[in-house]
């Protein structure tokens, strides 16, 4: 059940969304160890978002997964922070991610919970 919700000020034509999407989707899967049929990605552009003062391209993430490991959270800010500022040019300076891990119980799926 790893989610990652981008949501961007920046404009994300749609020839580049796919690709983002599947990357983003790929490099999930690979930080959480996690197969990649059971993460979502989901990608919101062009979002009314100001951040110190200056709509300069700028994103706010969010990390969900069942056991997401707190020790690893660095490593995976470096990684995330790097896919959007190569994917959108979006410095890590003007990002914010959050993480989190569900208990099972309220996280649902398929009509029920994990």
């Amino acid at each position: 059940m790893p989610t990652l919700r981008i949501l961007t000020n920046v404009q994300v034509p749609a020839e580049v969304r796919a690709g983002l999407l599947k990357r983003a989707s790929g490099t999930v899967a690979e930080l959480l160890g996690k197969p990649e049929s059971y993460v979502m990605v989901v990608l919101e552009a062009g979002r009314d978002l100001i951040f110190a003062g200056s709509a300069a391209p700028a994103a706010y993430l969010e990390l969900k997964s069942l056991g997401l490991p707190e020790l690893k959270t660095a490593h995976y800010s470096r990684v995330l922070c790097d896919l959007l500022d190569e994917s959108l040019g979006i410095p890590a300076e003007r990002v914010y991610i959050e993480f989190a891990a569900p208990p099972r119980h309220l996280f649902g799926w398929n009509g029920g919970t994990f």
